[in-house]
C-alpha cells in the first residue's frame, strides 16, 4: 500500500490497477452519484477509468486521485483528490465517499489533509474546489477546509458553487 497522507483515522494512498472493483463499488449507487458527471457502468468501464484517467495523474503530477481507507482495519471508503485541471489552469480537491461513511467526518478529514499536503509537499498555490447548489454537504466540507465561496462558475455546462483557498506558505 503506498500511503500518501496519514491522518488520525485515514490513510490516503495511490489506486493500482487491481483497484477497480473499488471504483465499481464505490460509483455503483446513484445517491453517492448523484451529484457526480462521470458515471462507471460497469467493471471494465472502472478498469478504463484508472489505466486513462487515475493512474496518468500520479506520473503527471505526481499527485491525483486517492484511495481513502479507515485504520487500523484499511477498510475502504471512497477517494479524495488533488486533481489538475488543464484547460482551466488550476488544481482542483473532490472526494467521493461511500454512503454508509457520510456525516462522520471522513470528507473534511480528507480533504483538509489533501489541502495541507497540496500546500506543504507541492508548493500548490490555490486549490478549487467546486460543489452543485444543491449538493448542501459537499458546500459545508469545502467550507470546513477553510475554503471560501467566490461564486457561481459555468464548468463543463455545470453551474457550480466555487470556492478556493490560498496557500498562506506562499503569502
Amino acid at each position: 500500500m503506498n500511503v500518501v497522507i496519514e491522518t488520525a483515522r485515514l490513510l490516503l494512498r495511490t489506486f493500482t490497477p487491481e483497484d477497480a472493483q473499488l471504483i465499481y463499488d464505490l460509483n455503483s449507487d446513484p445517491d453517492v452519484t448523484r451529484f457526480a458527471y462521470n458515471p462507471v457502468w460497469n467493471l471494465g468501464h472502472a478498469h478504463e477509468i484508472l489505466e486513462k484517467k487515475i493512474l496518468p495523474q500520479y506520473i503527471l503530477y505526481n499527485y491525483g486521485r486517492w484511495a481513502v481507507h479507515i485504520k487500523p482495519n484499511h477498510e475502504f471508503i471512497g477517494w479524495c483528490e488533488l486533481k489538475y485541471r488543464p484547460e482551466m489552469d488550476e488544481v482542483d480537491l473532490g472526494y467521493r465517499f461511500m454512503k454508509q461513511f457520510w456525516g462522520k467526518g471522513y470528507a473534511t478529514e480528507a480533504a483538509y489533509a489533501s489541502i495541507h499536503y497540496g500546500f506543504e509537499k507541492l508548493n500548490l498555490a490555490v486549490i478549487s474546489g467546486r460543489a452543485e447548489p444543491a449538493n448542501i454537504a459537499s458546500g459545508k466540507v469545502l467550507e470546513h477546509c477553510g475554503m471560501l465561496y467566490i461564486g457561481m462558475q459555468d464548468v463543463e455546462g455545470h453551474n457550480l458553487r466555487t470556492y478556493q483557498i490560498t496557500n498562506p506558505l506562499n503569502q
